[in-house]
């Protein structure tokens, strides 16, 4: 019986700040060929927004300081931040981690705009690490997390149950919830944005490790607790 290790990408695998920079990096090279803003200036400024404000209305901001702000161009910057080709990193503890764990089936399932997350992925090299990379929206957005859809597609293709699952992840807001519930094994990984979040009852992880490195010593645990569970049945 073996264990089937299922991991989020954004915030686990690499830190997702990493992809924002580089998309606002493409977004301020944009308005520099426009329009002749200087992109290390633009850049600047969105960040600032970014960090201040949140990520919600950083083109609206950034072209209304050069009072050009319209819908069609807000779209348009959108498009660029989604579709450009993003310059990553892999976590070194990533990287260390997945080469260890050859010897496990190994699945990705990351939520995101198709696109946006196909490009991530591709710029991380990962996918051959991997038996399979679902990025959730190509099977429709009521399939993202907490959507179990995709983690049944990787149980049925692996002939496994609930218990040999194991998902590693960081937002507690929908990573764990449902599989929690289907019996699945979660860990969530205190880093990046969420890292500080307080999740709501039944929310929460199962198992909470402060970084990747921590999760091998984790592994005896989990697949103890995968054997009492198929045995108990």
């Amino acid at each position: 019986m073996s264990m089937i290790l299922v991991f989020d990408l954004d915030d686990t695998l690499y830190d997702e700040r990493l992809y924002v920079e580089s998309g606002l990096r493409a977004v301020a090279d944009f308005g520099e060929q426009q329009f002749g803003w200087d992109a290390d200036a633009s850049f600047r400024f969105m960040v600032e927004v970014l960090d201040t404000q949140g990520r919600g209305a950083i083109f609206d901001r950034w072209l209304a300081s050069h009072d050009r702000f319209s819908r069609a161009l807000v779209q348009e910057c959108v498009k660029r931040y989604r579709h450009h080709t993003p310059d990553l990193k892999l976590d070194p503890a990533a990287k260390k981690l997945l080469a260890a764990l050859g010897g496990y089936p190994l699945y990705l399932v990351t939520d995101g705009h198709k696109i946006t997350q196909a490009r991530k992925v591709a710029a991380l090299g990962i996918e051959p690490l991997f038996r399979k990379v679902f990025i959730t929206h190509r099977h429709g957005v009521a399939r993202a997390k907490p959507s179990t859809y995709c983690f049944e597609r990787i149980l049925a293709a692996e002939k496994a149950a609930w218990p040999q699952l194991v998902y590693v992840g960081d937002n507690p807001a929908k990573d764990f919830v449902n599989l929690n519930v289907k019996g699945a094994q979660t860990v969530r990984v205190l880093t990046g944005m969420h890292k500080d979040v307080k999740a709501a009852p039944g929310y929460e992880a199962q198992h909470r490790i402060a970084h990747l490195g921590a999760f091998q010593t984790l592994l005896p645990k989990l697949e103890k607790a995968a054997r009492s569970a198929l045995s108990s049945r």
